[in-house]
């Protein structure tokens, strides 16, 4: 009898949300325009981002449950990065924080490979510290130390928020590992600001294939090794020039003006120690996206 009564309390709650809403936004006007505008936005987001999960739960359901009517679907919708987040947000998502952590890596270990890097989960303590024990190195570039930080940071918050820090540990690294912020992984991301950009053309890429891309007033020199994109600024070290017209060899993409070669899978390597300057490149959300971080204050 009690179950109904809860039902109805639930039903009645959620049919006078919307006015409970509007009281809330008329009460921001007393902060002025602005304030009163920022809180309009910021229901827009909420319901833009609700809209677009409830379509892709909608989506899933259509084309049919796999291995089973029930955990089939349930799998599927827990391992959608988008419908995850909303799992997430109200703690029924049904994977473990563990599983959550390891998945999370799982998908981002092709791409930490692509630069000559790994990452291992070592534990996770009772309150909420990821340690990782990262194998290989890129020294001689920190642009790409920066590129695979941004691709850890986005994977293991995203799929667990309610991780506290992350303990980094090398094989070079002197005893006690160091204590990672998961809001910035190195203190050098602090003086920059990232922001990821969908460019679903990415998807189109043939394997061998080079293309360029303009996102953000960033030109890119994109190419497929395999399944996997790679994503590198239109700059080559050596000559200062764009890289449009490069082809790939296997590994390595030619510079057209110069012929100077980077090997592509191992951060863009090239002669002398010189290195293109590579540029996360992950999917997320279904939808492949680059990670732009540029210096606070400089010119686009």
């Amino acid at each position: 009898m009690d179950r109904p009564e809860a039902r109805d309390d639930g039903d009645a709650r959620w049919r006078t949300a919307g006015d409970r809403i509007q009281t809330l936004l008329d009460s921001c006007a007393a902060g002025g325009a602005a304030a009163q505008e920022r809180a309009r936005e910021l229901v827009r987001e909420v319901v833009g981002l609700y809209g677009a999960g409830l379509e892709r739960i909608m989506l899933l359901a259509q084309e049919g449950p796999r291995d089973g009517p029930g955990p089939g679907l349930a799998e599927r919708l827990a391992t959608d990065d988008l419908v995850a987040s909303l799992l997430l947000v109200h703690g029924l998502h049904p994977h473990d924080l563990h599983r959550r952590v390891s998945d999370a890596l799982d998908r981002v270990r092709p791409y930490l490979g692509s630069h000559g890097g790994d990452v291992d989960l070592l534990e996770i303590t009772d309150d909420g510290v990821v340690r990782l024990a990262f194998a290989g190195s890129c020294k001689s570039c920190p642009s790409s130390a920066v590129t695979l930080e941004l691709a850890v940071q986005d994977a293991v918050c995203a799929a667990a928020p309610e991780v506290s820090s992350i303990e980094a540990v090398t094989a070079e690294s002197a005893p006690g590992p160091a204590v990672i912020p998961t809001e910035s992984l190195l203190a050098h991301v602090h003086s920059t600001s990232s922001a990821w950009h969908p460019v679903p053309e990415l998807a189109e890429l043939a394997p061998g294939e080079v293309a360029g891309f303009l996102v953000s007033d960033v030109q890119l020199l994109v190419c497929r090794i395999g399944d996997l994109p790679l994503a590198y600024r239109d700059h080559c070290p050596v000559c200062a020039g764009s890289l449009a017209g490069a082809r790939l060899r296997e590994t390595l993409l030619g510079c057209p003006r110069c012929g100077t070669q980077f090997d592509v899978v191992h951060a863009g390597a090239g002669a002398g120690g010189t290195h293109l300057e590579p540029l996360p490149l992950l999917v997320r959300d279904g939808v492949p996206s680059v990670a732009l971080a540029e210096p606070m204050g400089a010119p686009a």
